[in-house]
């Protein structure tokens, strides 16, 4: 058997081991143990396998994961994202459509410092649901605002995908960072756009409120959104500015987000453990998808599979926009089944390399893939955001969910071309950092 052949059985073996809910990291270490015995015999396949897991945790560069994830939860536990929503809807809640528009407010400034997709959607979900349904708005626009908010969580930095990314390609991380910036203002502007319609359309989606806040009281909410724009211009404005890399970036972050907590008085002993230990449990399962991740490159690299599909795909007569096309066609039919870390680690050995031939910038890429990894996160059958949802929102069925994220799957559609047709609005901030 030819190793381009052992190559394929191997991406179709860990597809089947993907459905059937077996960890990822282990998938993708006994993927590429496996292949790799098969091509190169069993000392080369345990000699990786030793090696590997060493020089994986022991990266300096990885070090700028717990770190971001650290601050995110540190904030998350001591329940600032409460305040936040508050400091938000008093601005705009009073519109119609309002509250829905605070959710996605209140998800893009969480988002800048949560990094995950699943930790803004649970807490906005937390926050914002029960705000909604006591004022009558329907369920089917509360949770897909909420849906679509948290997929901000993944493109606005930090971005735990967008630093994998990197990680596995090796583009700068700093670079990616800033570049899901203007992404990710175009998508809660769009998103805000088609909510405006939305209730404009239907007013029974969202019944108008009568009270607004004064002026002094919107001011006086502005505090509580300080620990969050703080720390953003500290950390990724020290990113762009060439002041911090990502890792001191991360590792200032993490520590003003326990400074910010502590003069709030909202960090007790309780909660300090409770964020560490999630830390720790959330970079344990990262670390592992990564070196399982970097045996399954090594392994596809041997088998030469990559190389067989990037002078295949140079050889067609097609224009690369529309090979771009079918490989976001791709992402999007495999993201409706897979999650977007799962994802990430198992496409990116094979598309990064045909992106490359094609003369794509790989930071722009790496944006638009994100995005289009997003749409499959709101997708039956997986939907990850939409379960997340369900978890919180019991009495809600799934299907007035799915439902009512389809306009906003619209909307990042339309994002997603805004940005392929216009590549600036990705690489204008990465070319300007110092």
């Amino acid at each position: 058997m030819s190793p381009e052949m052992i190559g394929f059985i191997g991406i179709v073996l860990l597809l089947i081991l993907f459905l059937l809910k077996v960890p990822v990291g282990i998938s993708l270490l006994f993927v590429g143990l496996v292949g790799t015995t098969l091509i190169r015999g069993w000392d080369v396949a345990f000699a990786q396998l030793g090696r590997t897991p060493f020089d994986t945790a022991s990266s300096y560069s990885l070090s700028v994961i717990p770190l971001f994830i650290l601050m995110g939860m540190i904030l998350s536990y001591t329940g600032l994202g409460k305040d936040l929503y508050r400091a938000v809807d008093s601005w705009i809640g009073h519109f119609r459509g309002g509250l829905a528009m605070a959710t996605i407010g209140t998800a893009a400034i969480f988002s800048s410092i949560s990094g995950s997709l699943n930790a803004t959607t649970a807490t906005v979900s937390k926050i914002t649901l029960p705000e909604m349904d006591k004022y009558k708005y329907k369920p089917s626009l509360s949770t897909a605002c909420v849906a679509a908010g948290g997929t901000l969580g993944i493109l606005i930095p930090p971005s735990v995908i967008l630093i994998l990314y990197g990680i596995q390609t090796r583009e700068p991380i700093g670079a990616l960072l800033i570049a899901g910036i203007i992404p990710g203002i175009f998508q809660v502007i769009i998103f805000m756009i088609i909510i405006a319609i939305l209730v404009r359309r239907n007013p029974n989606l969202a019944p108008a409120r009568t009270e607004q806040a004064t002026i002094s009281e919107k001011l006086h909410t502005l505090k509580n959104v300080w620990p969050f724009m703080g720390l953003f211009f500290i950390s990724i404005g020290g990113i762009y500015l060439g002041v911090f890399t990502p890792t001191e970036a991360a590792g200032v972050g993490a520590v003003g987000a326990i400074i910010f907590a502590l003069l709030s008085r909202r960090l007790d002993w309780d909660k300090l453990k409770q964020s560490f230990n999630e830390s720790v449990r959330l970079t344990a399962y990262i670390f592992l998808i990564l070196i399982g991740a970097t045996l399954f490159s090594q392994f596809l690299t041997i088998s030469r599979l990559p190389v067989m599909l990037t002078s295949f795909v140079g050889g067609l007569d097609l224009h690369a926009y529309i090979i771009l096309v079918f490989i976001l066609i791709a992402l999007f039919l495999l993201g409706c089944f897979i999650e977007g870390l799962s994802l990430i680690v198992l496409t990116l050995p094979i598309i990064y390399p045909i992106i490359m031939e094609l003369g794509f910038n790989g930071v722009w890429f790496g944006i638009i893939m994100v995005m289009a990894i997003n749409i499959g996160s709101l997708t039956p059958p997986l939907g990850i955001s939409i379960f997340v949802i369900k978890g919180v929102a019991t009495n809600i069925p799934v299907q007035t969910i799915f439902r009512g994220t389809v306009p906003m799957i619209i909307g990042m559609i339309i994002c997603i071309c805004l940005l392929i047709l216009f590549p600036p609005l990705v690489t204008i901030l990465p070319s300007l950092m110092k």
